[in-house]
């Protein structure tokens, strides 16, 4: 038996690298995805598809780990980098995009992430359980914002 636990994500900022660099590191998943903490391994499965493979979390008891893979699309033209989940890799699906703006003097980027992570844990700890899952991710995607804000200069 396993609880699944909705992601639901959205942030706003500006920076103040230019809009081409912030999209040349968005845009490049393992230049990416080595701002984001708790990343055990990075895996290219080919065809724009990656499997990212996270820390565990928890205690000794109950620990939790997460894995799924996503299938990343850039376009420069249009400023995003959109990621849609793979089925049947790992214990969670997980989609998002960005949406990098050139602002002249500074860029701005909308960062959306959704998906479900399946937990194995009797359904009656959803209730415990789903809250500390939504936290902690929330917490890993704070901190990949301040590590990029850093990376791109700070924030504008």
């Amino acid at each position: 038996m396993a609880i699944t636990v909705n992601i639901d994500l959205g942030y706003e900022f500006e920076v103040k690298a230019k809009a081409a660099d912030v999209f040349a590191v968005l845009s490049d998943v393992p230049a990416s995805v080595s701002h984001f903490p708790k990343v055990e391994k990075l895996t290219d499965m080919g065809d724009g598809v990656y499997k990212w493979e996270m820390e565990k979390v928890g205690t000794a008891q109950v620990n939790i780990q997460t894995i799924y893979a996503s299938k990343y699309a850039s376009d420069k033209a249009k400023g995003t980098v959109k990621w849609t989940p793979v089925k049947g890799v790992g214990n969670a699906l997980v989609g998002g995009s960005w949406k990098i703006t050139d602002n002249k003097k500074s860029t701005g980027l909308v960062l959306k992430i959704e998906g479900t992570v399946d937990v194995p844990l009797p359904g009656l700890m959803k209730m415990v359980v789903a809250p500390v899952v939504e936290g902690e991710f929330e917490k890993l995607v704070d901190k990949y914002i301040a590590n990029l804000v850093k990376r791109f200069g700070g924030e504008a």
